[in-house]
């Protein structure tokens, strides 16, 4: 996915810029404060008994990604994650969702927009136990009034699509929590939303669980190609599920980029914390690690032509098997041309997170 950068308008879905969430009865007076004088959180409460929860937080989402913010626990993200759909009214900031600025929407036009535009997926599985799996699913198409055989039968679909299609007559209690949570997703894509808010969907379940619903998640979203924006406190599920990555501190964004950008290039001490315990092999790819050739070639003799070859994009995994069974440099090559040069050393700072090999 590209970068935040280089998304031109069409591809941005999600914008919202410059969004504060205060809560306290002396919200709007904290926020003037904050403008005109520039006061702390921590003076927002004292001064005005009020908490700030998202701090003048500005990101875009691009068209069918899977878009992670992540932090620790009251970092802000779930507070974050429930402006997009104005579960929570923000104290100042703008929010946008296919250039429908969200926050001039009447209550009619809101309701209206939440059951056609946006899927919701929490933690809690919050299905209705005196209804089947099928009701379940198919309740969101109720509250359009589609007529009952037209949403049995889509609801029926999805189903299949999330691999429960024998389960339909069944009710939430008999099915474990991989299964309820699957029914969730369902529930959620049955109404075709533009975008899908998913706020820790699968922290509650067990590791074995929790990975086998990351790769059907992955899967349905390559296939359905629908915009996420993804809620977890857990650095390797971002890793694993996210195109990109919002990692929040104390209510504001840190830092933005694909995996590989912050484990390569953390914002400032607290990302490198952070991201210090990740493995980096199956992350940072050879054009993260390599030199260009020419600055390569500026102060070596040329390389044989029986080196060994890498495509930009190989893991440093790979990297490293090469370079264990070759005791020359790899080149690096993109669209079949020569860019760079990785040699041992290289290797070696990356793999112990920049310490001096020199």
């Amino acid at each position: 996915m590209s970068s935040e950068s280089q998304a031109t308008s069409q591809d941005v879905v999600i914008k919202i810029s410059n969004v504060w969430k205060i809560f306290g009865n002396n919200s709007q007076e904290a926020m003037q404060a904050i403008q005109e004088r520039g006061i702390t959180k921590a003076q927002v409460l004292s001064e005005f008994n009020a908490v700030v929860g998202v701090a003048d937080v500005s990101l875009s989402v691009n068209r069918g990604e899977i878009f992670c913010v992540m932090g620790l626990s009251g970092s802000g993200k779930s507070t974050l994650v429930r402006h997009f759909n104005r579960l929570l009214e923000p104290t100042s900031g703008t929010i946008e969702i296919h250039d429908t600025d969200v926050m001039a929407l009447k209550p009619t036009q809101l309701q209206q927009f939440r059951n056609q535009k946006i899927g919701m997926v929490f933690q809690n599985f919050a299905l209705l136990p005196h209804r089947s799996v099928l009701d379940n699913v198919a309740m969101p198409l109720e509250i359009r009034q589609i007529s009952k055989n037209e949403r049995m039968r889509h609801a029926a679909a999805i189903l299949e699509i999330v691999e429960l299609g024998a389960w339909g007559s069944k009710f939430a209690h008999e099915l474990s929590g991989g299964m309820q949570q699957r029914v969730g997703l369902a529930r959620a894509l049955a109404a075709n939303p533009d975008v899908l808010l998913m706020d820790e969907p699968f922290s509650a379940l067990d590791p074995l669980i929790r990975r086998q619903l990351q790769d059907e998640f992955i899967r349905l979203s390559a296939m359905m190609k629908k915009t996420t924006v993804f809620i977890t406190h857990d650095l390797d599920e971002a890793v694993r599920v996210g195109n990109r990555i919002a990692i929040m501190h104390d209510g504001r964004v840190v830092q933005i980029g694909t995996a590989e950008d912050i484990v390569m290039h953390p914002a400032d001490d607290y990302v490198a914390d952070f991201v210090a315990g990740i493995s980096r092999l199956k992350i940072v790819r050879a054009h993260a690690i390599m030199q260009p050739i020419d600055e390569y070639l500026a102060n070596h003799p040329p390389l044989a032509d029986d080196v060994p070859r890498v495509d930009e994009s190989e893991m440093l995994s790979i990297v490293i098997d090469l370079a264990i069974k070759h005791e020359s440099a790899i080149l690096v090559e993109s669209d079949g041309t020569d860019v760079g040069v990785i040699t041992r050393k290289d290797i070696l700072r990356t793999v112990i997170e920049g310490a001096d090999v020199s």
